[in-house]
């Protein structure tokens, strides 16, 4: 056990140090991959795991697998956008119906941001919490709500530029992740990789549709290479949000995998939304505090840069009316207020439906592209595809439910 508490820490700063080597750090498909990479790599990555044994049980796996596999499908859609889609918006000579979609999905995605800035510095409260050994809701909302007044205060202050290039360090919490699964691999071989006698869910199939419907959020975050382009050509972003996807994929269905036989220790416990900190202790001592620290860095930077996300998608669908710094506050305010009125499962399920509804709006745009290309069967296709996607969408709008 002493060998692990010393080898963990170490593969971690061993892939940090590498990870911000000039050579990688500054390579371009590195950085156009890194902000897409690190939003869908988030704490989710540590949340999902426990809910997914909660409401399909052994089936855990392949129901990580259907989340990812229909992420990578809308991520096709949001590459489509980007190729076919920007120059044509860009063009001017858009019909009003695409150019009016593509502002609500504007305005869509700015309100899933304000949810998801709830969300992210209040599992951030919660790991914290949990690592002091204080398990208490009014005291998370509380360090939640003081979070995001900082958040919102340097925003309306002096902008969140600075706050922002936290994320250059994200690499970090990949280490981490990363040395996290070298840990299962070590206590699956310890524990044989028995996972007999897993417990049954205890909810009917439908609300284990509806429930699972509820975790899209843990997949998002492919969709920020849509808007970097300022800093990154359409090719490159299509490249790297598809390396993003694969890797985060293959990371996520292989956590869960090798998490199965660690997460018998749930049965009888009350799961929550740190349950994994707790079980992690088990694979080596100083992987709760690991994981608290790269849970920290994460959700912070995520929080912060989904404000800026919102507040500059604000003051542009405002046509400037709304100076950025009002908008922060607003974002904030708004969160603030999410934070005080749900719990973090129930967060988790409106940001799911809200980053669904955006999904929708892409599909519709990516809908009226396709009726704008060549007659053939690629455009019959296109056109399938997004319809298929939009229906199964609205059906995640409508039902996606909390765990519980």
């Amino acid at each position: 056990m002493d060998a692990i508490n010393l080898v963990l820490p170490l593969i971690a700063l061993a892939i940090s140090v590498l990870l911000l080597l000039p050579a990688i750090k500054e390579n371009a498909v590195w950085r156009a991959s890194v902000t897409p990479l690190a939003s869908i790599i988030g704490s989710g990555l540590l949340v999902v795991a426990p809910l997914l044994a909660l409401v399909v049980g052994w089936a855990a796996p392949l129901a990580m697998l259907a989340i990812v596999v229909i992420a990578y499908g809308l991520g096709e859609i949001s590459r489509f956008n980007i190729r076919h889609g920007e120059p044509l918006l860009q063009s001017g000579e858009a019909p009003a119906l695409l150019v009016t979609t593509e502002r609500i999905a504007n305005i869509v995605l700015s309100l899933a941001y304000i949810v998801s800035v709830a969300f992210y510095v209040r599992l951030l409260a919660s790991f914290v919490f949990r690592f002091a050994g204080v398990d208490t809701e009014v005291g998370a909302q509380v360090l939640t709500t003081l979070i995001l007044l900082f958040i919102g205060y340097t925003g309306w202050r002096w902008g969140l530029g600075g706050l922002v290039r936290i994320e250059e360090y994200s690499s970090i919490k990949l280490a981490i992740i990363v040395a996290l699964l070298f840990g299962l691999v070590n206590y699956d071989a310890s524990v044989d990789f028995s996972i007999r006698d897993f417990p049954a869910p205890s909810v009917s199939a439908w609300e284990q549709l509806c429930q699972l419907a509820g975790m899209l959020l843990v997949v998002q975050g492919f969709e920020t290479s849509r808007y970097l382009g300022s800093e990154f050509s359409a090719e490159l972003r299509i490249r790297s949000m598809r390396f993003a996807q694969l890797i985060s994929g293959l990371l996520y269905v292989a956590f869960i995998v090798m998490c199965m036989p660690l997460l018998l220790g749930l049965d009888g416990l009350q799961v929550d939304e740190t349950a994994i900190i707790g079980l992690s202790g088990h694979i080596a001592p100083i992987l709760p505090a690991m994981l608290v620290l790269a849970a920290t860095i994460s959700q912070f930077s995520a929080a912060v840069a989904d404000t800026a996300g919102a507040g500059g998608l604000v003051k542009e669908e405002s046509r400037g009316r709304i100076p950025v710094r009002y908008a922060y506050v607003a974002v904030i305010g708004l969160g603030i207020a999410l934070v005080w009125m749900t719990n973090v499962f129930e967060i988790i399920a409106l940001a799911s439906r809200a980053f669904a509804a955006y999904y929708l709006s892409q599909a519709l745009t990516a809908f009226q592209i396709a009726g704008h290309r060549p007659e053939g069967r690629s455009r019959r296709l296109g056109r399938i595809a997004t319809a298929l996607a939009s229906v199964l969408l609205v059906w995640v709008v409508i039902f996606a439910a909390p765990a519980e």
